[in-house]
Parts: C-alpha cells; structure tokens; sequence
C-alpha cells in the first residue's frame, strides 16, 4: 500500500499546509534529503494547540498535540513533494515540548508524532533517530513544535 494511500486508510485528515511564519522555507531538498523546517500543532480549521505541557495540559494533550504536529508535518511533505510516496524514510526528529521546569516526560509527548509517523510509513521506514526536549517556550505559546529529516525515494 503507497504511504498516500495509507493516510486515507487510516482516516487521517491533514490540516492544509502551514504557510512559513517567518523568513524560512517549509521544506529544503538537498539531494536526496527532504529538511523539514518546525511545524506546531495545526489544525484544520488554522488553529493551534497552545499551552505548556505540566500545566496547562496533561501528558496526553502534549501526545495529541505531537500526534497533530505530525498531520502538519504530513500536509506539507505532499504539497512540496505531491505526493508522500517520495518518502524513503524518516531519518531524524527533534521534538520539542512547551513544558513547565517540573516535566520530565518530554520522550512520551513525541511518541505522538513518532506514533503517526510509524503509522503512516511502517515500522522501518517510519522510525529514525530523535530528540525530545524540553524548552521553556514556543511561538505563539504552542505546545509542541517538530522539526524532522526524510529520506527521498
């Protein structure tokens, strides 16, 4: 089954691709490398899960929000590459957690992404390297940001 496919297997609704907020590029081919620049929780209706995980939100709103960065991350990569099936691999992740100073459970909140990440690409292609941590504050207060690395077909 083609990773498109996948996504309307599983039911997935992807938010429209996030527009850059700033001076950068959402995406950036180098060879055969896709860099994906930080994306936040977007939903389809724009908006954002906001808020700092240990406060605000619990453990599992931070995965949702993680899991939603991960749409995100998805709507993009078939807008810029029209199609997901030009996905070899996810080579890296790094998450990063809004979080209050007493929240350790950073790894857990990315599993949301990492989750639909396996989903969405297999249990091979769809688990790379990460990093998970925690940062004293986002833009716009958002709860999660990803940014990740794929591997082109």
């Amino acid at each position: 089954m083609s990773f498109d496919s996948r996504v309307e297997a599983l039911n997935l609704e992807l938010p429209p691709p996030p527009k850059p907020a700033g001076v950068y590029q959402p995406l950036v081919i180098c060879g055969n490398m896709a860099y994906v620049s930080g994306h936040g929780p977007l939903h389809v209706d724009g908006s954002m899960t906001t808020g700092r995980v240990g406060a605000e939100l619990d453990r599992q709103a931070g995965y949702d929000a993680a899991r939603q960065v991960g749409l995100a991350i998805l709507a993009t990569l078939r807008a810029q590459l029209g199609s997901l099936d030009r996905v070899k691999r996810l080579v890296k992740t790094l998450g990063m957690v809004n979080a209050t100073p007493d929240f350790t459970e950073h790894p857990a909140v990315i599993n949301g992404f990492s989750d639909l990440m396996a989903e969405v690409f297999g249990s091979e292609a769809g688990v790379g390297a990460r990093s998970a941590v925690g940062m004293g504050s986002l833009p716009g207060n958002i709860a999660v940001e990803v940014e990740a690395i794929f591997e082109l077909a």
